[in-house]
């Protein structure tokens, strides 16, 4: 087994080979090509690395002991493919959400289509900036979708069963449907949600968030890991009870960071999942809570998208006044200690146990 910060390492050095081989070729082609490798490598040198790291230690932790050496050494190259493959397929993800939610920045820099609407203006091209920066994220994002698909299919190249190799293209062909379903729903529930029944606002977030994050962020990278280490069915099936609480777990803590945290840590303004009127959970609980006249008021800033400081506070203070605030972090917190519980029965190796139980700590106490 690896410690982390060398497979984080290893993870980085598979994406910068690949984007630089892809720069070289594109710029044969055009130098005009050369921001859609930059944009792209620069928004995978960071991040908190989740899912990579899930992967790997789910894989670790089934991983046969009767291999040869040079069998070992392919496993773990595969391996730490996969894991390029899946913060490839995240970048993606997040060129694309960044688009549908226009937000401005992400990781405390300009989000991709807002640095293409400044390549525009700087050239001063005809047209519109931010028709342009659209079409340049929209294409960015499709390329990484693309080139995900082509490293993750070289890593299974490692693989010394074609059995493998066929669960593997499952989970993430699989991994790939959900959280478009679920990045669907959630933009349903942008605009739609506040015309719905309040007491179902709450379970509606919550299938968001189990599509959108839960099955996307932490079951499916540890069913890919699993697969590859040649783990049974029913091994795969178990990691569900501790895969998806801890999913949720995170991303509930992701709300309340939307919401409250800190933009010098978090690197989105204050309040922003507010700006972008996103029913998650905690504004669910939020509206169950209000009534008549306040809940409307409630729904109408939330539907205003450009809110100023002030109106964020209002808007923060309601959320904790309602309660809801407080029944998220209990959420966190119960979600949390039943993913433990689960992990205690898995039948993994122990370090790697240790090294997710770890994980999830992270993932349920981060601040950004």
């Amino acid at each position: 087994m690896l410690e982390s910060t060398i497979l984080l390492q290893l993870i980085q050095n598979e994406l910068d080979d690949f984007c630089l081989a892809r720069k070289s070729e594109f710029n044969k082609i055009s130098p005009d090509l050369v921001p859609l490798i930059d944009y792209s490598q620069d928004l995978m040198s960071g991040g908190k690395r989740f899912r990579a790291l899930f992967a790997y230690w789910a894989w670790a932790g089934f991983l046969k002991s009767k291999l040869s050496e040079t069998e070992s050494e392919n496993a773990l190259r595969g391996m730490v493919g996969i894991c390029a493959a899946l913060e490839m397929f995240h970048a993606a993800a997040l060129v694309h959400d960044d688009l549908i939610d226009q937000s401005d920045t992400r990781r405390g820099h300009p989000a991709v289509h807002k640095r293409f609407e400044k390549l525009h203006t700087e050239n001063t091209w005809s047209g519109q900036p931010q028709r342009f920066g659209q079409a340049g994220s929209i294409l960015v994002g499709d390329l990484l979708l693309s080139w995900s698909s082509e490293i993750f299919g070289n890593a299974l190249r490692f693989s010394n069963e074609r059995v493998i190799e066929i669960e593997c293209r499952s989970e993430f062909s699989k991994m790939r449907s959900e959280i478009m379903a679920g990045q669907y729903l959630d933009v349903i529930e942008e605009n739609a949600g506040s015309q719905r029944d309040p007491a179902e606002a709450v379970a509606r977030a919550t299938q968001v968030m189990t599509y959108k994050t839960a099955k996307y962020s932490i079951e499916a990278p540890m069913l890919i890991g699993a697969a590859f280490a040649g783990a049974s069915e029913a091994e795969r099936s178990a990691l569900e009870a501790f895969a998806i609480p801890l999913g949720l777990a995170f991303q509930l803590r992701d709300d309340v960071l939307g919401v409250f945290g800190d933009p010098k840590i978090t690197g989105k303004p204050a309040g922003d999942d507010l700006r972008e009127g996103k029913h998650t959970v905690l504004v669910a609980l939020t509206r169950e809570a209000l009534t008549g006249s306040v809940r409307n008021v409630f729904d109408d800033m939330l539907a205003a998208r450009d809110l100023t400081n002030d109106q964020i506070a209002f808007l923060q203070q309601t959320i904790i006044g309602a309660g809801a605030l407080k029944k998220t972090e209990t959420q966190i917190e119960e979600f949390g200690n039943e993913a433990l519980s689960a992990l205690n029965k898995l039948p993994m190796e122990p370090n790697a146990k240790n090294a997710l139980a770890e994980l999830a700590n992270q993932v349920m106490k981060r601040d950004k």
